[in-house]
Formats: C-alpha cells, structure tokens, sequence
C-alpha cells in the first residue's frame, strides 16, 4: 500500500460556494536541478489543481464517482515543467458525487456533506534526493469565483471574484481562513484504471432564434453532453443565465423531462471581457435558453460568444459503420453520440436529469455495441471493481445501480424488497463476457471471475424447486412499447420466461469462463445450473413450441441464448416472424429483447423480415425518432409524439443508448463482421444484404490492428472488399460460394447478387 504524507483537508469556517485551498512550498536546496516532480490528487467532491500557476492538467470532474465507501481514485499528473524554487499548488473542489445531489429523491451528500481536498507532490532532483509536500493544516482556503455548484443544477460563476494572485508565490489576503484535516481513510485511495474525462469536441451555433414566449433560444444541432463556453462582456455585476434541455415542445424550451434537475449556469459578468466555463458541472442539451445576453439577440447572432463543449470519457474511437441509407447511417451515429454522452467515467442511463445513474441493465444490452464503437475495455474495468466490490458487500447481490448509491434512498414502492434482478444483476456476467469477446484479455475474466460466479449462485439459490427464475421483483422487458407510459415494467414477455432465460444464458457463459480459465470444477457447477434451467423452461414454459406468454421478446431471447433445440428452434423463428409481420413490423419489444430480436431473426432464416423491422419509420421503431430529427438515442420509443409534444410519462430521456443495441447488429449482420475468436485473432466476414441496401460498410480497430469490411450491390454480383491485419485470417462466407479462409492483406471478392 502506498505511503501518504498528504492528508485530507477542508476550511476550517464557512466558505461561499466552491473553496479554493492553497499550499506553498519551497524547494529543497542543494540537490541539483528538478528532473520530475509528479502530482497526485484526489477529493471529496471534484477537485481541479493548479502548479505554479498553471493548470495540472487537462483532465476534468476528477476523481470521478466510484464507489467512496471503499473505494477513491486518485489522478497522477507529471507536472516538472511548473514546478519552481518556491512553488504554489491550488485546488478548486466542487460538490460532485460525494457531496451534491443525487437520485430523483431530492437528497445529496450521500456520502459525505463536507467537501475535501487532497493533494501531494513528489519532487526528485538530480542527486536522488525526493521532496514530498501535501496538503496538511498549514494550507489556507478562501471562497472560489464559484458561488454554487450541482451536477443536476449547473454552475454559478462571478467573474467579479477572479484573481490569479492567490496562484503565485507570496500571496497574501486577510480573506483567507486556516485549513483543517479531515478524517478519512487513505487506505481507499487507489488509481484510475479507467481513462479521464476530457473535453472531446466543441460545436458552433446553427440557429439562434426567438420562441413563441420571446425566450432566446440557441439551438447547437446535436443532443451533447457538457457545457457551453461563455464569452460574454457587458456592466459589471449583470448575469447572463443558461438553461438546457434536449429538445423545444411548441416552439419552447422542454424542461419537463428534467424533473427537478435545475440544468441552469449563472454567470456575473465583471465589466470587462469575460469567459466562463461550468467546469464543475454538466449537461445534457442541444438547446440552450440565453437570459440577460448584453445587447439581446441581435447582439448574440452578431458576436457569437456561446460554444458547446463536449466532454465525456477519453474513450478512442475504434468501430464505425455506415450504409447507403441515410437514417440507417444516422441510427448509428445517435448511438455512438449516446454512447459519448453517458460514458463520462460512469455508463449512466441519461446524462440530463435528476438520475444520470449507472444502471445495469442499460449496460448488460449495449455492452456489445459499447465494445466495438470505442475502446472502452479500461473505461468497463474499472466499473466492474466497483460492481465486484458494491455486491461484496450486499451478500453476492448485484445492485440495480452502480455506484449503489440508491441503498441510500427509500426504495420505490413497485420495486420490493431489492434483490439480484434478471438483465440488470446479470451485468456482472454479460458485460465481463462483452469486454473478454471484443479485446481477447483474460484479465477481465480472471478480475471479475468471483463476481460472476458469485452472481450466479445468487441466482441459482432464487431458482424454484421446477428450475425456474419465476419469484421476487423483476424489471423483466422494461419499457415494452405497448406498456402504459406509467408502468414501463408492464410488458408482454412474462417475467418469469425472462428471468429463466437471462439466468441460462449467465449459467453458460460463467460455464464458459471457468473453461477458459482452467476452473474445471466451477466449468462443471454452472454447465449443470444451465442444464437446470434448460430443463424447468422446457417442461414449464414451452408446449408444443410456442413459448408462454407468446411474444417476441420470449422467442428472441430464447432463440438467441440457444436454450431450444433444433424442431423448438425453427418454430420459434418462424413464430417471431409471424409476430413481427402481425405488429406490422413495428417494434414490440423492450429492454430485454430489443438488442437481440433482428439476431433471432436473421439466424432463423427471417433476414427480410429483420430488414423490414430496421427500416420500418412509423412509431415503434427505430427510424421513428431519426425521422423526428432525433440525434441520439431516446428511452422510450415515443419520447416525443408525431405532433412534437413529448410524451407524457414521468420518465423520459432523448438520451438513452440502451435501445440503440441495434447496431450490434448492424455491425455483424449487415456489415458482416465478428469475431470468431476472443480479440479478433480470427475473424468471420459475413454479410447479408437485404433491405434494399446497395453498400454498407465497417472497420473496427482490433488488438491486431485495422479489420474492415465494404459490400457493394451491383445488378448480377455482390462487390467484398476485405482488410484483414497481419497475424489475422478471416473466414469469409459470400451469397453463392463456398467458404473461404484469407490471409492478412487486402481482398477483392465477389458473391451472388
């Protein structure tokens, strides 16, 4: 365990709004130049760090959330450029997660009501001789230019209240309190294994404009996740205010989705030439309601000063995709800016309003579509400590939420008594599996291997007498389209058949874990719970090949997780053909059949009627909100109703990227490609083309370097062009010719139109 000398420190008196804490140091002489000075920091809250004037670094919202109780993160930034004869560290901490307010329930400081900063510098000089200097009781605090800060509510920023002096040496101000230590257990500090949040990109206005009210609205083309920079200059002492929100409802800002989420930053002008950015918060928008503008309207679309900057995880981009049709291409690019808007160092749900949780279930369905679009391995790592080490605690029970901060919050009534829930608790298995499939590296199998195989005798001790997962709460298909706004769980799939299904397919893939770690014993334990399972659904919930409840989730589940066999197999397909064609192709499934219904069609034989539920444009599906000019993912398939009002339920979110699980498919069946082994060391090349499509194509930045995948429809043949990387083969299967296996290089391949 690494020694501190830093110790955690707060003011020691009341502070208006975000502290500022101080340490000043003087170098040890003698010892020849500085060659590395490094600096670690840590809070409770977010802290931000300055080095002899300078920011540490670029990195934001550190130290992220994880789960506090036992586990804080710190950052380590080489700052031996900044570092000086006499050198000053600053920190600036915001509430955050540990301190602000959390979940729909109104509370906060769930963790802890008192914001704390830590910090410790490393110097070494050419001799060997270290320096160490942290924070300690010797440190001063003074209020921050931040009068109030929430990740829910935004930022309030006096510019009247800036100056740099505190920053440099010599610094001195009656304004200044002592500092105090805070109790706290350093032995939880631990590094990132997951990358930092950075700002990514910044967009320009499209459309300024006035609503029906007279409100000025600024519409930035994209539903993003961040805040807007501010260049603003106007009498000092006047406040220029913020509101966000995704979308207009008639022609205003639509804040009802919100809750009680403020979404709004508040900045006092100086009277001179100002720039504000609410780095202690963030937002969910693509409109922006501009109140107080100096000089109005006219003004703002003369001068510009609003930019949206995007931040989020420093995930690399490695899987794209597109298509030659438009809102299929768009479908993709909603949910890689889904995916972008809440990976910021926590998968939540939504990035927007009063939750912005890392709820499970979102991730068990997107976690393949997740693993391919970004290289988040590292990101989904770290997640998992905290999933591993939240469950350790409760018993093997995986949370609904993690960072489990709603077993601080009364539990809803529809919930009952929380326990391991099917989908969602079963993340501690599907998304290890994910990370294991897509990058080839056992250390996410050997790190989570007691978590998983702790979920799954969770499971199996919840199983009936008959072999069914058919008791205690389950979310079950979670926002079926047919359900009443106000009772998503309310779906057609029995609960039952749901749950029995995810606990088959979990029971297997932990069997197939144990095997790839040599686990012979644990191999042989969870074949036979699987075995189990697949026996109670076979005399219990299929008669004759239809599936209770007789719906297509329970057939795409069922087909996809491979618990029928073979006669069982092809009715189910041609049974949820017929569904879909009876729904008019519309969509009917939720959270637990959506990712996997146009798999259990194309693999039964059904590709048309797949292509027929992509394309279809009429609500339910998947072209609807892309037609609305939707630019993410939204939670429900009708977030917004054909007349542009939105819809009625309490819950409701136009960022959302567990429906976008679609393009999972997209990439295997469409594009055609997957792996055939763990990492892409073998590659299958397998497109099926349909849908009136003319080309697709996809690349994917493998461990092995680039795969990529071109079809082109021509009137008599199919145009394949193949990139496979060295020390890579791909097996490749073409309408109309036999299999082949390629080598590295580039292919240029033909199949039956």
């Amino acid at each position: 365990m690494r020694q501190w000398t830093a110790r955690f420190i707060a003011p020691d008196g009341e502070v208006d709004g975000a502290p500022r804490l101080r340490g000043e140091v003087v170098l040890d002489a003698g010892h020849g130049d500085v060659v590395q000075a490094s600096l670690t920091a840590t809070a409770h809250g977010i802290v931000e760090a300055w080095v002899g004037g300078v920011p540490a670094s670029d990195e934001l919202l550190t130290p992220g959330w994880s789960s506090y109780e036992w586990r804080l993160r710190y950052r380590e930034w080489d700052v031996t450029a900044h570092v000086a004869a006499t050198t000053v560290i600053g920190l600036v901490i915001g509430n955050g997660w540990y301190c602000g307010r959390l979940t729909w329930t109104g509370g906060r400081g769930y963790y802890g009501d008192e914001r704390a900063g830590f910090a410790e510098l490393r110097v070494r000089f050419a001799d060997g001789h270290e320096q160490v200097f942290g924070t300690d009781a010797t440190w001063t605090a003074a209020a921050s230019e931040t009068t109030a800060d929430d990740l829910y509510d935004g930022q309030d920023i006096d510019a009247r209240r800036r100056d740099d002096a505190w920053l440099h040496p010599g610094f001195s101000s009656s304004q200044w309190m002592r500092t105090r230590i805070v109790d706290a257990d350093l032995g939880a500090l631990e590094p990132y294994i997951g990358p930092p949040v950075r700002r990514l990109l910044e967009r320009a206005p499209v459309e300024i404009s006035a609503s029906p009210s007279g409100a000025v609205l600024v519409d930035f083309g994209q539903n993003l996740v961040g805040w807007v920079r501010t260049e603003a200059t106007g009498d000092r002492g006047a406040v220029v205010t913020l509101r966000h929100a995704e979308v207009l409802e008639h022609g205003e800002l639509g804040v009802r989705p919100l809750r009680s989420a403020k979404a709004t930053d508040r900045f006092t002008l100086s009277g001179g030439d100002d720039v504000f950015e609410p780095t202690l918060t963030f937002h969910g928008f693509r409109y922006v309601e501009v109140d107080g503008w100096p000089g109005g309207i006219d003004a703002l679309r003369r001068d510009g000063g609003l930019t949206a900057v995007v931040v989020g995880s420093d995930l690399p981009r490695i899987g794209r995709f597109a298509c030659s049709n438009e809102l299929v291409t768009r479908l993709h690019e909603n949910a890689v800016w889904g995916m972008r808007g809440n990976f910021v160092d926590v998968p939540t749900d939504c990035p927007q309003r009063d939750e912005r949780l890392g709820w499970t279930g979102d991730l068990s369905a997107f976690a393949p579509s997740a693993v391919f679009l970004f290289d988040a391995g590292d990101f989904l790592r770290d997640w998992l400590r905290d999933l591993a080490l939240e469950q350790s605690h409760a018993d093997g029970l995986v949370p609904f939420v993690i960072p489990d901060v709603l077993k601080y919050v009364p539990a809803p009534a529809d919930f009952g008594e929380p326990d391991s829930t099917a989908l969602w608790s079963d993340a501690a298995v599907w998304v290890p599996w994910a990370l294991w499939q897509a990058y080839g590296d056992r250390r996410v199998l050997a790190d989570q291997f007691a978590s998983m195989t702790s979920h799954a005798r969770r499971v199996r001790g919840l199983l009936s007498a008959e072999g069914l997962w058919d008791s205690g709460m389950q979310f079950g298909d979670w926002l079926d389209p047919d359900a009443p706004p106000d009772q998503p769980w309310a779906a057609k799939a029995d609960r039952g058949v749901v749950a029995t299904l995810c606990a088959f397919r979990t029971a297997r893939l932990v069997a197939d874990t144990a095997a790839v770690l040599g686990e012979v014993a644990a191999a042989a334990e969870f074949r036979e719970m699987a075995d189990l399972l697949r026996a109670g659904f076979t005399r219990h919930y299929l008669d004759g090949g239809t599936i209770t409840s007789d719906c297509t989730t329970v057939y795409a589940l069922a087909i996809v997780f491979g618990i029928l066999d073979e006669d069982d197999r092809a009715f189910a397909g041609a049974r949820l053909a017929e569904l879909v064609a009876q729904a008019g192709h519309r969509i009917s499934t939720g959270f637990a059949g959506t990712p996997f219904v146009t798999a259990a069609l194309s693999q039964t034989g059904h590709l048309d009627d797949a292509y027929r539920l992509l394309l279809q444009t009429e609500s339910p599906s998947w072209l609807y909100a892309v037609a609305m000019g939707a630019t993410t993912i939204w939670e429900r398939w009708d977030s917004m109703l054909p007349d542009g009002s939105i819809n009625p339920g309490e819950m409701t979110s136009f960022n959302h990227y567990a429906l976008g699980a679609v393009v999972d498919w997209l990439h295997t069946t469409v594009a055609g490609l997957s792996a055939l082994e763990p990492g892409y060391r073998r590659i299958l090349i397998a497109p099926q083309p349909g849908g009136g499509l003319t080309w697709a194509e996809a690349s994917l930045r493998t461990p092995h370097g680039l795969v990529s995948v071109r079809w082109e429809q021509g009137d008599a043949e199919l145009a394949v062009r193949v990139e496979v990387p060295g020390g890579v083969e791909a097996v490749v299967r073409l309408p109309g010719r036999d299999e082949l296996v390629l080598p590295s290089g580039v292919h240029e391949l033909t199949g039956a139109a």
